[in-house]
């Protein structure tokens, strides 16, 4: 039987081209969305609001349209007024399909737990 090896590729080797800004990424096929943590009060779990604007069709005019999302944050501890990005993930409760991967932004006014808190003068 005779082998058919492509051009510039040797035998036994794969001919798809893994280049230095895919080496180590897995294309991820789940749905990623940035917004804003409008709830923080549950255990585990953030409300986050995600805006989007759409053209309207008849007008021209720009709209705002934004859906609330759950998103479980066990780890990072995102608090109300944050920008946090947000990935699909399986099921986790009734209402819960979203997992916060990142905190983009701090909310103005939150201490960080990197800043110590100031001493209490003594009187």
């Amino acid at each position: 039987m005779s082998e058919v090896v492509e051009k510039g590729a040797e035998a036994g080797t794969a001919a798809t081209a893994v280049t230095p800004a895919t080496a180590g990424k897995a294309a991820s096929r789940k749905s990623r969305k940035v917004g804003i943590v409008v709830s923080a009060k549950m255990e585990k779990t953030v409300a986050v609001e995600v805006t989007r604007t759409i053209k309207n069709v008849r007008y021209g005019r720009f709209q705002k349209r934004s859906v609330k999302f759950l998103a479980d944050d066990r780890v990072l501890g995102a608090k109300a007024g944050d920008v946090v990005e947000i990935e699909e993930t399986r099921p986790l409760s009734a209402k819960k399909r979203w997992r916060v991967t990142a905190i983009i932004t701090r909310a103005k006014g939150t201490a960080t737990a990197a800043a110590p808190a100031a001493p209490a003068p003594e009187a």
